[in-house]
C-alpha cells in the first residue's frame, strides 16, 4: 500500500533558500506532499512563499525549531497521513533520499534517520564533540547506537507522528529518541549525504549550540529514562 506522505520543512529567515528547497522536492520526490512552516520570520521568507503559491503555515511569533517542526506535525496528524518527514529549510537536506527513508518506514521502522555517519566516520572537530557526546548518551542509557542523533532529516510512521504531535512535552529532539526506544520503537539510521548551507541564519549558534547540547544531555541521563511510557 502506497503511504501517504508530508515533508515538513520549518523555516527561519529562509528567504535566500526556500525556493530551492521546496523546488528539490518538487522535482526529486513529486509524489509527496509538503508543508513549510514559516516560524516567524523577520526576512522575505514569508513574500517568497507567497509569491511561489507554496503550501505554507504561517507562525505569528518565533516558536524555535521544534516547535515549528511540531507545528508540521500537528498538521500531519490532522490530515491523517501515513509518514512525516523533516526536512531542513536551509538547503542542507536533499531530497532524492526522501524515498529511501519512506522505504525503511514502509518496512516496519517507526523512525528513520537519514545519517551522515553510517558509512563514514564521524570527524574529529569541535563541531562534532556534542554530536559524539549525544551518541555516547544515548548508548549508555539505552544499549542501543544512533549514530546521527542530531540529524534534522528524518521520517516518522503514523505513532510517531501522533505522540510528536500531542504530546507537548515529547518534541522530535535527540534526547526524546531515548524514550522512544524504551518505549520498543525501531530506529533505523541510512546513510545521506548533506550540503553546508550557503546563506541565511541557523536556529543555532555557537551560544545556542553549547546550551543545547548540555540541555540535551541532561534530559537523556535525568529526565527521558524515568518518563512513563
Amino acid at each position: 500500500m502506497k503511504l501517504k506522505v508530508l515533508v515538513i520543512i520549518p523555516a527561519y529567515n529562509e528567504e535566500s533558500n526556500i525556493e530551492k528547497v521546496v523546488k528539490d522536492i518538487q522535482t526529486n520526490a513529486i509524489d509527496v506532499d509538503y508543508v513549510v512552516v514559516n516560524d516567524g520570520s523577520k526576512d522575505h521568507t514569508l513574500d517568497v512563499l507567497r509569491r511561489n503559491h507554496f503550501n505554507y503555515i504561517d507562525s505569528i511569533c518565533n516558536l524555535g525549531l521544534f516547535g515549528a517542526v511540531q507545528t508540521g506535525f500537528r498538521y500531519a496528524f490532522n490530515n491523517d497521513y501515513d509518514c512525516a518527514i523533516q526536512f531542513d529549510g536551509d538547503g542542507q537536506h536533499s531530497a532524492k533520499y526522501i524515498h529511501l527513508l519512506i522505504d525503511e518506514i514502509a518496512k516496519g521502522n517507526d523512525i528513520v534517520i537519514g545519517s551522515r555517519f553510517v558509512e563514514e566516520k564521524k570527524p574529529i572537530s569541535a563541531r562534532m564533540l556534542g554530536s559524539r557526546l549525544i551518541s555516547a548518551s544515548i548508548k549508555i542509557v539505552t544499549g542501543k547506537a544512533v549514530k546521527d542523533p542530531t540529524s534534522g532529516f528524518r521520517a516518522y510512521n503514523r505513532s510517531c507522528i501522533k505522540e510528536y504531535a500531542l504530546d507537548m512535552n515529547n518534541p522530535p529532539e535527540p534526547d526524546t529518541l531515548v524514550y522512544m526506544l524504551k518505549k520498543g520503537k525501531k530506529i533505523k539510521e541510512i546513510q545521506v549525504h548533506m550540503k553546508d548551507r550557503e546563506s541565511g541564519e541557523s536556529y543555532l549558534n555557537l551560544t545556542n549550540t553549547i546550551k543545547y547540547m548540555s540541555r540535551m544531555i541532561v534530559s537523556i541521563f535525568l529526565i527521558q529514562p524515568f518518563r512513563k511510557k
